[in-house]
Formats: C-alpha cells, sequence, structure tokens
C-alpha cells in the first residue's frame, strides 16, 4: 500500500539517497550479461581504452541508481511508471571501489490533463562518487499517483 503520494513532493526539494557499493566482481558480471566490451570485463581492457583499469558501463551505472530510487523512494510511492528519460550523461567513470550515493532533486510538478488521478514530476537523479564528484546525471518524469484523485469519494 503505497504512503507517498504525488502531494507529497514538492517543486525544488532535495533529498539524498544510498550510498550503494560498487565491486570489480558487479562491473564485470553486468558486463558480461549486458555490455561486454573491453573496459568493462577487465583492467587491461581499461587501460587499453586510456581509463586506467577496469571502469563500469553507463548503462550498470543506470540501472544502480534505479535500485537506489526503488529502496529509497519508489517502493513506498503510488509510482505509476514513467513515459521515459529525457536525458543521461555519463560524466566520470565509476571504478572498483565506489560507495555511489544519488541526490534526487524535483525539478517540476503537474497534474495530467488526460489522467487527473496522477501527476508528472520531473527529477533530476545525480549520481555521486565517495568524493562527492558526480559520475552521472539523469533527468526523467515519473508518474505519481494522488491522494485523493478528483471525483473520488472522500
Amino acid at each position: 500500500m503505497p504512503t507517498i503520494f504525488f502531494e507529497d513532493f514538492m517543486t525544488g526539494s532535495v533529498v539524498e539517497m544510498g550510498p550503494r557499493p560498487v565491486t570489480a566482481e558487479d562491473i564485470v558480471a553486468f558486463a558480461a550479461a549486458f555490455d561486454p566490451q573491453p573496459m568493462h570485463l577487465g583492467d587491461d581492457g581499461g587501460r587499453a581504452a586510456g581509463l586506467g583499469g577496469l571502469v563500469a558501463s553507463g548503462w550498470h551505472t543506470c540501472a544502480i541508481l534505479m535500485r537506489i530510487i526503488v529502496d529509497e523512494s519508489i517502493r513506498d510511492a503510488a509510482s505509476m511508471g514513467s513515459p521515459g528519460v529525457d536525458e543521461v550523461r555519463w560524466l566520470k567513470p565509476v571504478r572498483p571501489g565506489d560507495r555511489l550515493t544519488a541526490r534526487r532533486t524535483v525539478l517540476e510538478m503537474r497534474i495530467s490533463k488526460s489522467r487527473p488521478e496522477l501527476g508528472l514530476i520531473t527529477f533530476r537523479f545525480e549520481v555521486l562518487n565517495q568524493s562527492r564528484e558526480v559520475v552521472m546525471e539523469l533527468t526523467s518524469p515519473l508518474m505519481v499517483g494522488r491522494r485523493r484523485p478528483p471525483n473520488a469519494p472522500a
């Protein structure tokens, strides 16, 4: 049963979530299954790519962010999915031993005109490493149910 609804968010609010550790084993396992480029499969491939060693796939970083979001936000929310992602930027490599946190900022909120039982909230997610460097940015709207939709019984 959801405990967080559209009305519980506020434009401009910022929340930090995490951390989540990243291991070499996680990086290689994800890459082997989904992004088997050499820089994601071992130190030699990362050095050959000029990255100084093994680095996580950007898609792995997206998956880690999604896990943090679900664990610390969406699981308790009246989430109704997302119509897509507006932008993703990978800014710095994610390496074994990094501890990633996510910073969620509410950029915009509006009630859906076609489905007034839900609101659309546009979030900017920043993924930070343990040195507080932003390694990834992602902007996406999320559909969130309203606490008491129009015409709902009181």
